[in-house]
């Protein structure tokens, strides 16, 4: 089915530029990348795209009819004793404890949330996406590879996102997409750089801060869309609002052909033709039947999704409950926090629970007691941070994601700063 519909896109535009990577000075027409794809993949029943050669290692795999497992740089291969039946994409993905396991998809789940994607974000043909993020990862695959394989929507490869590459780049079109990650739109903020043909603007991989998302519009008219999606089930929820957000929390309206609904733990339910088959090797009753029952605490109201953490992050003060990204949305507040991470580790103290740990990145002189301070007319004093850490950024890991699990085990080895 991939393969079938790549053809028939690669016929329809055939002497149209369908990929150009900016790193290596080439580009190809839709004819060049069909040709240069209809070579063998090898004998492996999983193929495995990785680095500069990603999308005709891709290619190549769909038409020998291999299962891909795309890798970042650098990862290496896993070994499978068996698939699952019907599989023909392995995403990974980190479990709770930040264990790598997979998730696997048909044909027809990769190619509806690909639609999903194009119908409800309004991608077009004469917007190439501008490829700054990981195409192995679910983010990249979804908004960048499967665009252009399934709906003839061209990309530019920049390979190292530094502004002036981004800008060099944006030049190449009349006017592009550009999808990326909060701390890449931030850079660029900051660095005066982002491209004036922009005509659409994603964010997703970590929570955009509203600061930010304001900051972007009042300096360039530039609307950021947020995104909100899982590698379990694709694209979730989007902000297709054309004004900046009023609330952290709202992830936008749910996407086109998805249904969402919040189950009796409080988490939301994603229900959809996007949704993986399952885990593997290990099967999860989290997804089944088309469901994916996810770990984010939501509510649903007026048509829109607002996420209220993850049930696995909440903090226990002393048997009290609260959620970090209610610290983390009031902080984030101060005109002098750029990035802040909060996270529950446990007391010393007998029967307290957990104490609350704040991750500080500050854009100037900033003390803890100032920020207590701040808090402390914010919100009731138990929900104020014990521990506070001043850092430069905040790090996210191979796959682009800022993780509290990571973020807290680093801190329980004895990490301070």
């Amino acid at each position: 089915m991939l393969y079938e519909r790549w053809r028939q896109i690669a016929r329809e535009f055939r002497g149209e530029t369908a990929l150009h990577d900016l790193t290596r000075g080439e580009r190809w027409t839709f004819a060049q990348l069909a040709a240069a794809g209809e070579k063998d993949a090898g004998a492996s029943p999983v193929i495995f795209p990785q680095g500069p050669d990603f999308i005709f290692t891709l290619l190549r795999a769909w038409h020998s009819g291999r299962v891909v497992c795309p890798l970042e740089a650098g990862q290496k291969p896993s070994h499978f004793e068996s698939l699952p039946p019907g599989c023909a994409h392995l995403k990974t993905t980190s479990a709770t404890g930040g264990v790598l396991r997979v998730v696997a998809f048909t044909e027809e789940q990769l190619a509806q949330d690909a639609d999903n994607i194009v119908a409800t974000m309004g991608l077009r043909r004469d917007w190439p996406n501008l490829g700054v993020i990981s195409i192995a990862h679910s983010y990249g695959f979804s908004n960048l590879a499967l665009p252009l394989l399934l709906h003839g929507i061209p990309l530019l490869l920049v390979d190292v996102p530094l502004p002036e590459m981004v800008r060099q780049a944006a030049d190449i079109a009349q006017s592009i997409t550009l999808p990326a990650v909060p701390a890449l739109w931030r850079v660029w903020h900051e660095a005066k750089s982002i491209p004036k043909n922009i005509r659409l603007a994603i964010s997703a991989g970590a929570p955009l801060p509203l600061m930010l998302e304001k900051a972007i519009f009042d300096a360039c008219g530039l609307k950021l869309h947020n995104f909100y999606g899982s590698s379990e089930c694709g694209g979730i929820a989007y902000d297709a609002s054309a004004t900046p957000r009023t609330d952290a929390a709202c992830a936008g309206s749910p996407m086109k052909n998805v249904q969402l609904s919040i189950g009796e733990d409080g988490c939301l339910e994603v229900r959809g033709r996007a949704v993986g088959t399952t885990y593997w090797p290990d099967r999860n009753s989290k997804m089944n039947k088309g469901v994916f029952y996810s770990s984010d605490l939501a509510e649903i109201r007026d048509g829109f999704v607002f996420l209220r953490g993850r049930a696995g992050d909440v903090i226990n003060v002393a048997g009290r409950k609260l959620s970090p990204e209610e610290i983390e949305k009031e902080l984030l507040s101060h005109p002098q926090v750029r990035e802040c991470l909060v996270f529950g580790a446990p007391a010393e103290e007998a029967g307290r629970g957990e104490i609350i740990v704040a991750c500080i990145a500050p854009n100037g002189e900033l003390t803890r007691d100032a920020l207590r301070q701040f808090l402390l007319e914010r919100l009731p004093a138990w929900q104020v941070p014990r521990e506070w850490i001043f850092i430069p950024s905040l790090e996210a890991n191979r796959r682009g994601k800022i993780s509290r699990t990571e973020w807290r085990a680093r801190y329980l080895a004895g990490w301070r700063g």
